[in-house]
Order: structure tokens, then C-alpha cells, then sequence
């Protein structure tokens, strides 16, 4: 079951926008952070069920910080929300251990299918 959700991206607009698209109804406790270190800080303090990670940050990008993350806690569940379409990219983070890759900007329903896969995954 899923409770607390972290939300990794240097753009307060993006954050707010992926905020929009998770389900008000659920009662999900929302952590976030602007870069990556800050979040690989912030996975580390609050353990969320799930990372919605950017790949384009300053200070840590968000490849690096998923790396950290999955180094830190092999379980974790990273989707990775970018507008880099970059395959290498999306490749590289994938099997950096991510769960998946989604593009932005996020919809509603995007956004409720990752969230049931991840659901799916840690049971």
C-alpha cells in the first residue's frame, strides 16, 4: 500500500503540476525536494513508498540521485518523470533500477498508472 510519495524536480511548477495528477482521495502524506541531493536526502529521512524523480537537475541529476536511492535502499520504487526522451537516457536510468519512465507533463491518468504498478510491485 502506498502512503508516502516524494516528488524530485528542480521546477516548483512541476512539482505543483505532478501534485495535481496524484489522487486527492487517498490520503497520500507528499514529501518534495529541488534537486537531486535533496532528494536522495529526502528518500533517507521520510522512506517513501514512491520517487517521482526528474532526470534534468543541478547539484545531483536525477540519474544519479535514483542510483543513490536504489544503492541506499535496493527496494526502492523510482518512476522517473522527465521531458528528456533521450533512449539513453531512459535506458540508463532503467537500469539504474527505476520502475519506469513517463514523460512530461504528467496527466491524471498517467500519473494513476504508475501509481497502481508501483501499488502492484510493493503489494
Amino acid at each position: 500500500m502506498i502512503r508516502t510519495i516524494l516528488l524530485v524536480d528542480d521546477s516548483p511548477i512541476s512539482r505543483r503540476m505532478m501534485k495535481s495528477c496524484i489522487p486527492k482521495d487517498r490520503g497520500y502524506e507528499i514529501h518534495e525536494a529541488g534537486d537531486g541531493l535533496a532528494g536522495f536526502e529526502a528518500y533517507k529521512a521520510n522512506q517513501p513508498d514512491v520517487t517521482f524523480m526528474d532526470l534534468t537537475m543541478p547539484v545531483m541529476d536525477g540519474s544519479e540521485s535514483t542510483a543513490k536511492i536504489r544503492e541506499f535502499d535496493p527496494n526502492a520504487v523510482v518512476i522517473v518523470c522527465t521531458a528528456d526522451i533521450q533512449i539513453k537516457s531512459i535506458t540508463n536510468v532503467l537500469d539504474l533500477g527505476a520502475l519506469m519512465v513517463m514523460k512530461k507533463p504528467p496527466s491524471k491518468e498517467a500519473v494513476e498508472d504508475a501509481l497502481s504498478k508501483a501499488a502492484e510491485l510493493i503489494g
